[in-house]
């Protein structure tokens, strides 16, 4: 029965890594195309309006929302200098250490933006130029680094392989 339902919350934490990974790529499209199309209609009479707001916002989601994903993979950038230096128990003890400092960081700051969303909601924040309400970004960086944590969580159980293959 435990087996079970560690099966299933490992296959709902993949999907809702996969379901990010593929926000951010849309995100990144989204830039792309804003960008192109802004370019392209500076010559004319039209000139797109909220360029900027709109790459500024796909710019954090596409940020935001690959964090998961790239710790799953395991493709963060480490260097290692210092960590091939200690013997297996202090790789371990570091390891370790340096997980769990990860995890207390992002969950705290997760828990900044919630607090910070609710902030940009009662000031009735909006984006420069479209006038578009923002609130919603920080939950939305706020979940991502949630679901980073548990990823994190899921790397220190499971050393020496990566959640998800690239």
């Amino acid at each position: 029965m435990l087996n079970k339902l560690v099966y299933c919350y490992v296959t709902a934490l993949k999907t809702v890594v996969y379901l990010l990974a593929l926000l951010s790529g849309l995100a990144v499209l989204v830039m792309m195309t804003v960008t192109v199309v802004d370019v392209l209609l500076r010559k004319s009479p039209w000139p797109m309006v909220g360029a900027y707001d709109i790459v500024q916002i796909a710019g954090a989601v596409t940020i935001a929302c690959a964090l998961p994903y790239t710790t799953a993979v395991k493709g963060h950038v480490a260097i290692e200098f210092f960590y091939h230096k200690l013997a297996r128990p202090g790789r371990i003890t570091l390891d370790i250490f340096l997980r769990c400092l990860s995890m207390t960081l992002f969950s705290l700051a997760s828990w900044q933006c919630v607090l910070y969303g609710r902030s940009l909601k009662a000031a009735g924040q909006v984006s420069q130029t479209l006038q578009w309400p923002i609130f919603w970004l920080p939950y939305l960086i706020a979940a991502c680094f949630a679901v980073m944590v548990l990823v994190i969580l899921h790397n220190m159980l499971h050393p020496g392989k990566e959640m998800i293959k690239p």
